[in-house]
């Protein structure tokens, strides 16, 4: 008598695992990798907070700024992440000025950062 429920047991539990894998797999948010132009809205904010956070953190005498970007990857999954290259350059300016601020040329360009 015990072998006749061993069967309808064992498909019981099948079935509840395979519910619970399918649940679990309609929660994960569909993830989506695509390269973005530089232009795009969110990204300059992005460009911006990086920029400013950079040069708070910073060690060095003087500001940095963004030479140009070279990719940005936007990802999403349950939120939104931007991977992004980009090429920075040390100003003329010191840390946290950001009006008028050329890059730096010559003996000054020629130091190294750190």
């Amino acid at each position: 008598m015990a072998r006749t429920w061993q069967a309808p047991q064992l498909l019981l539990v099948i079935v509840v695992a395979l519910v619970a894998l399918s649940y679990q797999v309609r929660r994960k948010t569909f993830m989506s990798v695509q390269e973005v132009p530089a232009s795009e809205t969110y990204v300059i904010a992005t460009m911006k907070f990086v920029t400013s956070e950079f040069n708070r953190e910073s060690d060095d005498k003087y500001s940095f700024r963004i030479v140009r970007v070279l990719k940005v990857k936007k990802l999403i999954t349950d939120h939104m992440e931007y991977h992004v290259n980009l090429e920075m350059r040390r100003t003329t300016c010191e840390r946290l000025e950001t009006k008028n601020c050329t890059f730096q040329e010559g003996e000054l360009y020629k130091n190294d950062v750190g």
